[in-house]
């Protein structure tokens, strides 16, 4: 039986919640694990803390990914721009004939995956669209909180447009990486540059104010937990509501491209996803949501649940290149 406390909200018992029958056999297996304990993050003027937090994220973070790495054959080589640091990837046989490019931005909580980690998780979440991949590896917390990794992203969308027409142009991210992907793109506008042909925001991390349901109603399901101690040090003292910082703020209705977004039902960031959807249709504005059954925010353990979506966001991408 459920109740509600003096400010209305529902007093709601501990519970049981089962793995879904049917769901695929990775899911199930995925799912029956236990939830770990949530982060103890440092003090937010602890920089050494928050370096040996971040170099033990990266390692769970890489042997994650590591397992999702298909064989993709490719060249890899930095590309460093104004400072900035990306890795430009491109497939066996690719040409320059090949008008088609992808700005992905790695996910990590807006704090962590720099480096090989960044290279590991591009590689994993790009190599089946068999594109060329311009990766980001933005700078970061603690030595380098807001406005940093978005500058870094600006600079290579701005270095894409002189190469590329922006209708050759895809923008997408997960998590951390969606946000930075819809903030480039609100500023890109807001500077007067022209939009990409798609955006593409996995479980995306839209609103670094945590105000959405799904924070309440997903947590202890979802393994990730509240980031606000990670999400004040990105801010670095700005306002958590700026539209470059919390995307989901933003006027859609000013313009932004046509979105593919995804989540699942146990994510933490549902209600980023959600609410992000509906302030793009209200404003006009194409978006496609795919919602994953039982998934938290790290998705299914790579079985055909995650693999659906995966398929679902490669067609949506091939389909705006193509100009439809």
């Amino acid at each position: 039986m459920t109740d509600k406390s003096d400010n209305g909200a529902l007093r709601v018992p501990e519970r049981i919640v089962p793995v879904p029958a049917h769901a695929s056999a990775q899911a199930r297996a995925m799912l029956s694990q236990p939830v770990p304990p949530k982060a103890q993050y440092p003090a937010l003027d602890d920089a050494a803390g928050w370096k040996a937090h971040i170099a033990t994220m990266d390692a769970n973070v890489a042997t994650m990914f590591a397992g999702r790495l298909g064989d993709f054959a490719h060249t890899l080589t930095e590309w460093r721009e104004e400072g900035a640091l990306a890795y430009d990837i491109r497939p066996e046989h690719w040409s320059d004939a090949d008008r088609r490019v992808y700005l992905y931005i790695h996910g990590g909580g807006l704090i962590m995956g720099a480096g090989e980690v960044c290279k590991t998780m591009t590689l994993a979440s790009t190599g089946s669209y068999n594109v060329r991949v311009v990766s980001v590896d933005y700078r970061m917390p603690p030595d380098h909180p807001y406005p940093a990794s978005l500058d870094d992203c600006m600079v290579f969308y701005r270095a894409l447009l002189r190469e590329y027409q922006p209708h050759q142009i895809i923008i997408g991210g997960g998590s951390a990486g969606g946000n930075l992907a819809a903030a480039t793109i609100l500023r890109a506008r807001d500077e007067g540059l022209p939009l990409p042909a798609a955006a593409v925001l996995m479980s995306p991390e839209l609103d670094l104010t945590e105000s959405g349901d799904s924070h309440q109603t997903n947590a202890g399901l979802d393994s990730m937990g509240s980031l606000m101690q990670a999400n004040l040090l990105y801010a670095g003292g700005r306002d958590l509501t700026d539209p470059y910082i919390s995307p989901l703020f933003g006027d859609m209705a000013k313009g932004f491209p046509p979105t593919f977004l995804s989540t699942g039902t146990r994510d933490l960031f549902l209600s980023n996803t959600v609410r992000m959807h509906r302030k793009l249709r209200n404003a006009g504005i194409h978006a496609e949501l795919h919602i994953k059954e039982a998934a938290p925010h790290a998705g299914l353990g790579s079985g055909p649940e995650d693999m659906e979506i995966e398929i679902e966001a490669r067609g949506f991408c091939m389909a705006r290149w193509a100009g439809r």
